[in-house]
């Protein structure tokens, strides 16, 4: 299974811009559809809330990929 690392920079991330700046999907909308059909989950659980609040330490999976959710450094 492909691993990215994103870097957080604030706080947390809308899980459908996550996807979309992790290279999951091409826009936040397409990010919304891929939750809305259950091909996403958050640190194994799935998740159907489309913002839902992504948080440094978590751990997003959708179809086949994984994505780390690191802090940024930067606030």
């Amino acid at each position: 299974m492909p691993i990215v690392e994103f870097p957080l920079e604030g706080e947390y991330i809308e899980l459908n811009q996550l996807l979309k700046l992790a290279g999951a999907c091409d826009s936040g909308g397409a990010g919304k559809a891929l939750v809305a059909e259950g091909r996403v989950s958050v640190d194994g659980h799935p998740e159907s809330r489309k913002t839902a609040k992504i948080r440094a330490g978590q751990q997003v999976v959708c179809d086949g990929l994984r994505i780390r959710v690191v802090a940024g450094g930067a606030s």
